[in-house]
C-alpha cells in the first residue's frame, strides 16, 4: 500500500468521462459536497461483516471522513439498493456482484471510474467483473467463489480410479462409477437450483469456444448463441444426462445438506460439480469428511477445444463500488483498506480466499492452508475467469436462461429447442 501515489483519482463514469486529478471528483451533477466528509457504505449481511466492521473503525480514525457501515439483510437487499439509487438518498459505497448488476447504473451516471492504479493489487481474472464498458467501477471486497469438481476420496479409492483430466476421462468415470451402483454426479435438480446446472453449461461451453464466445452475448451480441458450440454442449449436456452421470432422480434433489452434499459425503455419490463454498458446507455437515475424505480438482479439458483448460468460471469475488454521492478522497483512501494486510488477514482467518497480491503470503493462516492455496492458484493462473452467466446477465436475461436451462436436464427440451429459446428469450 504505501506505493500508491495519494493522487490516484476517481473519474465519473457518466455520459463524457471526465479525467480529473485528486482535486476533482465525479460529474458535474455529483452529490459529493467536498473531497472529504460522511460515506454511507451499504453492505450485505454475511460472515465477512466483522472484517468490514473492522476496516471502518480503522479508518474513522485517521482524519479522512467518516464511513458508516449498513449491514443490510440478503432478502430484498438488491431491490432495497435499486430503490435507494434512484433516490436523492443513494449510499456513497455499496456492496455488489459486479457484471451485469452494475450496468443500469453505470448507464445512469451514477457510478465513478476507480483509478487504473488499484489493478495492481489485485488478481487481474478477479477484476475483470467489476469492470463495465472496460472502465473500473467495482474493487474486491470478499474472497473468490470459483467453480471446480468435488471428489470422495474413499469412493474413488474403492474404484481405483483418479480424478478425472480430460472429458473423455469423464465420461469414462461415469460408467465406472454407474456399474459400482454409485451416482457419478450429485447433481440439485430441483426447481429452485437451475444454477447448480447452468455450472456445467458454463464450463463446457468455455472449453469448447473459449471466453469470448459469451463475452459476446453478455455484451449485447445475442445471435451467438447460434455459435455451434452452444448447440454442441447441450447434446454433451443430454448425453451425459441419458447416460446416468445424474442419477434418475436428481430432479427432487436439493443443493447442500440433506442433498447434494450430504449424498457426497455419505458416497451415494463421487463428485460434484460447485462452488467452493462446498468447504463450508461439508465442513458443517460432517467435519471429519471435509478434512480427511473431500478432494478437489479442476473441471477437465475438452478435447479438440479452443478453451484454456485453465480457465475458470465462477463467482470472481464480490465488489465495492463508488457513487457520485461520496467525497471523492474519503472514498478512494477507504477503498485501499481493501487490500491492506490487517482486511486481508481478516478474510483468510474467516475461511476466504482474498483476491489481492499481498494474499498468498498469508494463506498459511486459513483453517485448511492446502485448499486455501489450491482457490489462490487456480484463479492466479487463470487466463479467465468468467462470472456465473445469471450474474453477469442480470435479472431480466439470466432468469429464462436459466429456465431453459433446466428443461434441457429434465428432458423437456431438445438440444435444438434450447438453442431457439434462449434466442428468443431476449425480446
Amino acid at each position: 500500500m504505501n506505493r500508491v501515489s495519494r493522487r490516484w483519482f476517481l473519474t465519473a463514469t457518466a455520459a463524457t468521462t471526465l479525467s480529473v486529478t485528486v482535486t476533482g471528483c465525479g460529474s458535474s451533477d455529483s452529490k459529493a459536497s467536498g473531497a472529504t466528509g460522511n460515506v454511507d457504505f451499504w453492505t450485505l449481511q454475511d460472515p465477512t461483516n466483522p472484517v468490514q466492521k473492522a476496516a471502518v473503525t480503522t479508518f474513522n480514525s485517521t482524519g479522512h471522513g467518516k464511513v458508516t457501515l449498513s449491514v443490510i439483510a440478503s432478502d430484498g437487499y438488491k431491490d432495497k439498493l435499486r430503490t435507494a439509487m434512484g433516490s436523492a438518498k443513494m449510499p456513497g459505497l455499496f456492496f455488489n456482484w459486479g457484471g451485469g448488476s452494475l450496468d443500469d447504473y453505470v448507464k445512469a451516471g451514477k457510478l465513478v471510474e476507480l483509478d487504473k492504479m488499484l489493478e495492481a493489487y489485485y488478481l487481474p481474472s478477479a477484476l475483470e467483473a467489476g469492470k463495465v464498458d472496460g472502465k473500473l467501477v467495482g474493487v474486491p471486497c470478499r474472497g473468490t467463489q470459483p467453480v471446480f469438481l468435488f471428489y470422495n476420496k474413499k469412493v474413488f479409492a474403492d474404484a481405483g480410479v483418479e480424478p478425472p483430466k480430460t472429458y473423455a476421462d469423464l465420461t469414462k468415470l461415469v460408467k465406472v462409477f454407474r456399474r459400482k451402483g454409485v451416482t457419478p454426479f450429485a447433481l440439485a435438480g430441483n426447481a429452485s437450483s437451475s444454477w447448480t446446472e447452468l455450472m456445467w453449461v458454463e464450463y463446457l461451453v468455455d472449453r469448447l469456444a473459449g471466453p469470448v464466445l459469451f463475452q459476446r452475448i453478455q455484451d449485447g451480441d445475442w445471435s451467438q448463441w447460434q455459435d455451434p458450440a452452444v448447440l454442441r454442449t447441450a447434446r454433451m449436456i443430454k448425453d451425459l444426462v441419458d447416460d446416468g452421470a445424474f442419477g434418475k432422480s436428481f430432479g427432487s434433489v436439493n443443493y447442500g445438506a440433506g442433498g447434494t452434499s450430504t449424498l457426497l459425503s455419505k458416497g451415494k455419490a463421487a463428485m460434484v460439480l460447485m462452488g467452493s463454498w462446498e468447504y463450508a458446507v461439508q465442513q458443517g455437515e460432517d467435519p471429519d469428511f471435509a478434512k480427511n475424505g473431500l478432494g478437489y480438482v479442476a473441471f477437465p479439458s475438452v478435447e479438440g477445444g479452443k478453451g484454456d483448460p485453465k480457465n475458470v468460471v465462477g463467482n470472481p469475488t464480490n465488489y465495492i463500488s463508488v457513487t457520485t454521492a461520496a467525497p471523492k478522497e474519503t472514498a478512494a483512501e477507504f477503498l485501499k483498506t481493501t487490500y491492506s494486510d490487517d482486511y486481508v488477514q481478516g478474510l483468510v482467518e474467516k475461511g476466504e480466499v482474498p483476491v489481492t497480491t499481498n494474499a498468498e503470503k498469508l494463506l498459511a493462516k486459513a483453517p485448511d492452508p492446502a485448499y486455501a492455496k489450491f482457490q489462490y492458484d487456480l484463479v492466479q493462473k487463470a487466463p479467465s475467469f468468467t462470472q456465473s452467466w445469471d450474474q453477469a446477465l442480470g435479472l431480466t436475461l439470466g432468469t429464462p436462461l436459466l429456465t431453459e436451462i433446466q428443461k434441457l436436464f429434465n428432458g423437456q427440451s431438445t438440444p435444438e429447442k434450447f438453442v431457439s429459446a434462449v434466442l428468443a428469450s431476449k425480446k
